[in-house]
């Protein structure tokens, strides 16, 4: 298996802890894996982005502009300000989560849409279906690495053992709950806005 997966979000969303589960993922699969991260300004809810790339020999941890196979937004817009990443054909999972920019007067309507309307395959997720099916806030981000489980041929043991090992202590069985709610995802969760 080869892919590179691009996971963005807003600072707090925990997207680096979905990167570094991923790539550890990957290693308890057998694959080479790198990753990279820019934490913007994380702290003040800027622009997060995580490169994960494996297969049987990586030699770098970012990926090239074009080249990403899948798109993690676990916000909405932040799928929009990633595009030009993407390769064609690239598939998309996308939380509906909105967190307003600062200084932004609104946010803006219709990126979902559009991004069917110009040929993307998106899974996207309600806000209000993700914090339930996750189980809380906190592990919402887990929960979109179950729907991406969906799209890669990891065995369970693998994502098992790098989640259990990178949660915090004690929050395991509900990071995999909320893992294991995300790659049961039902597509009428998402009403008429999941193109797959």
């Amino acid at each position: 298996m080869n892919a590179n997966v691009l996971i963005v979000g807003v600072g707090g969303q925990g997207t680096i802890l979905a990167s570094d589960i991923l790539a550890a993922a990957a290693l308890e699969a057998g694959l080479d894996a790198r990753k990279s991260e820019i934490h913007g300004m994380s702290q003040r809810g800027g622009s997060v982005s995580s490169h994960v790339r494996f297969s049987p020999r990586v030699f770098s941890p970012v990926i090239p502009d074009g080249e990403a196979d899948i798109l993690v937004a676990l916000e909405e817009m932040e799928a929009a300000r990633w595009l030009g990443m993407l390769k064609p054909g690239a598939r998309l999972i996308i939380s509906g989560t909105r967190i307003l920019p600062v200084g932004a007067a609104e946010y803006p309507e219709g990126i979902v849409p559009a991004l069917i309307k110009n040929g993307y395959t998106c899974t996207y997720i309600s806000p209000e279906v993700l914090h339930a099916r996750a189980g809380g806030m906190k592990y919402e981000n887990v929960c979109i690495l179950g729907l991406l489980s969906r799209l890669l041929d990891f065995p369970d043991s693998a994502w098992y053992a790098a989640i259990e090992r990178l949660v915090p202590t004690g929050s395991f069985e509900a990071n995999r709950a909320a893992f294991d709610a995300g790659r049961v995802h039902d597509d009428s969760d998402t009403k008429d806005r999941l193109s797959t």
